[in-house]
This record gives C-alpha cells, structure tokens and sequence, in this order.
C-alpha cells in the first residue's frame, strides 16, 4: 500500500470522498448508509470537537503496536511514510532499505538524505491519543491508529531532533518551529483528532480557535476510523 500525499504546501490538505454529516451535540453522528465520511470546514470542525478532560492513567506506548507491515510488502508503516513523502525517490532495497532519497521536514523545512535523521510523527501523538479517548479503544484499533496509513495526514516525515521536542504536546503546548505551515499543522491536527472521535481538553480547544482566526477557514474531507 502507497499513500498519495499533497504537496507539502502550508495550507493545502488532501481530499476524501465528500458526503453529509449530521451533528448533535458535540459528538458526531452521521447520516445513516454514509456512516464513515465528513465534508465540514475548518471552524466548524473545531467547534465539534468535544470538550473533555485527559486521563493519562494506564497509558504505555506498547499498547498501541506501531511500525507493522500492514500490507505485507516488506516494509513497515514507518517506511511506507518515509517512501511516499519522498521529495527525491530512494531506491529500496531488500528488507526495505533505502538508498538515495532525500525528505524535506515541513516542520522547520531541513532537507535530509538518511533515513535515520527523520522521525515519522504522529500528529497527535499516542499518549495524547491515550488521554483523548483511545484509552477506551481495543487494541487492534490503537493498532490501527499508530499504523494509520488510510490518512495522509496522520503520520509525516519530520526532522528527528525538532519531533522529539514536540514529544506528547499538543498545539497549546507546541506547534511547529515554521510559523508558515501553522495552519496545516492546524487543519492536520483537526483532521486526526476528528477522523479518530478524539476529544480535546478546554486550553487545547482554545489554541485551535485562536489559531484558526489567522488561517483561511478551508474545507476539510475525511473518513471516520472508529
């Protein structure tokens, strides 16, 4: 399985199939027989999100398996990010190595060519996922979620040492070191949080609004996963 990716443009945002949604309250519910997919915008996306506060209690990273082969081509989830965000293609070898590529981090826009100087991100990171609802999920479906390769904006190559100081943070607590690709980071982080039924805490919600107000309130595609 290749994922298709947008360009790394701030703002731009891939697109999914386009249905209608019906909201109550500030959960979501959606329209029966288009049961998985959502056409919103940006606002009204974050003012769906529910409110409610993290519970970090029981949370272990090996809850959620990550880096599988989901498709069994030989190469993990984590490589399958690494290939399709290539801006230089590599050449891959057996046991999926690869050689020859070059990424470029749309956090601080470094360019790279060894895999090893590249992260791949969790946009909203599994502890947070955890605090957010996922602690409630099967483990098959965190496994899903760490291994999210159906959203093109789940997962990103990033500079190695820059996600490591993003750690479990959300926006309140940090956004990208570029300020100009804020608003995707914004529109990504809305979309995951939305595609997964993730709640956000009362600072984070704030910080998305307050975000918002300085970004094109664009329209946003996505597929439900849980």
């Amino acid at each position: 399985m290749r994922r298709s990716f947008p360009s790394n443009v701030p703002g731009t945002v891939g697109v999914a199939a386009i249905v209608t949604l019906t909201v109550t309250g500030c959960g979501f519910t959606a329209t029966p027989a288009e049961a998985d997919s959502v056409d919103t915008t940006l606002t009204e996306a974050i003012a769906d999100l529910p409110v409610e506060d993290e519970v970090r209690d029981g949370y272990d990273r090996d809850k959620f398996p990550h880096w599988v082969d989901v498709d069994d081509d030989g190469c993990n989830a984590r490589y399958e990010v690494l290939i399709a965000e290539a801006v230089t293609a590599p050449d891959v070898g057996s046991g999926c190595r690869l050689t020859g590529g070059k990424w470029t981090s749309y956090y601080d826009g470094e360019e790279w060519t060894q895999p090893a100087d590249l992260d791949v991100d969790h946009f909203v990171p599994l502890a947070e996922s955890w605090d957010s609802g996922s602690r409630d999920w099967s483990e098959a479906d965190r496994e899903r979620f760490a291994n999210d390769l159906d959203e093109e904006r789940g997962l990103a190559a990033v500079t190695d040492n820059v996600n490591q100081s993003k750690g479990d943070k959300d926006p309140a607590e940090w956004l990208p070191p570029l300020e100009k690709v804020h608003c995707r980071y914004l529109q990504e982080w809305t979309v995951v949080k939305s595609r997964w039924r993730l709640s956000v805490d009362q600072e984070e919600k704030d910080k998305l609004e307050e975000l918002a107000d300085g970004c094109d309130n664009v329209k946003l595609s996505f597929e439900y996963a849980i």
